[in-house]
């Protein structure tokens, strides 16, 4: 039996692209569901047709940042050859991701709800779910490093996680206060002297 009712006439990857750099700028609470229909060039029953409410718009922009503009943290940890060359290249390549100039400055994931109210509680514990996951997964890459020889055996790898993600998040919310990249990396320079030896 055929689907009924009118096909959609807009492109749902560049409708959620333009709804992600909404969320982005503006974050979860400042953004009104008709500054994201003007964005995305659709009308309000489109976009619940399309995405669902507000939230579940919220989060597959999230997941699109992450595997886009956000995925430098994921790639550092996946391909970089030892710990330290892992966290150094997390750190770095988000502060110039942070500070690019046609997109919003910081992480997506960091400031989209810094402010929050009782009712996106839910919108708040999903971004700190994904922060943590963030500190998890930094945490089991010094653990291979343990493993391979390349950190010290007496390393408090969770320690180690937690600062480095700490630094991380901070250099989003540096870079969307205005710093540039040479402040932000003269940041990591004294983060990495703070490297186990």
């Amino acid at each position: 039996m055929a689907a009924r009712g009118r096909p959609r006439n807009f492109d749902r990857t560049v409708a959620l692209r333009r709804a992600m750099e909404v969320f982005w700028e503006h974050g979860y609470e400042g953004t009104a569901i008709t500054d994201l229909t003007s964005a995305m060039g659709i009308n309000s029953p489109s976009l619940y047709a399309a995405f669902g409410d507000k939230q579940a718009l919220f989060r597959a922009a999230i997941d699109l940042y992450r595997q886009s503009e956000g995925s430098h943290t994921a790639r550092a940890l996946r391909e970089e050859p030892t710990a330290r060359a892992s966290i150094e290249a997390m750190l770095r390549d988000n502060a110039a991701a942070y500070t690019k100039a046609d997109v919003p400055h910081g992480c997506m994931v960091v400031l989209a709800c810094s402010a929050y109210t009782d009712r996106n509680a839910e919108v708040r514990d999903f971004l700190a779910d994904k922060r943590r996951q963030t500190v998890r997964n930094v945490r089991e890459r010094l653990d291979r490093g343990v493993a391979e020889g390349d950190l010290d055996a007496r390393a408090d790898t969770a320690a180690l996680a937690r600062f480095y993600t700490t630094v991380l998040f901070g250099l989003s919310t540096q870079a969307r206060d205005g710093a540039d990249p040479a402040e932000l990396n003269d940041s990591i320079d004294h983060a990495m002297a703070a490297w186990p030896a």
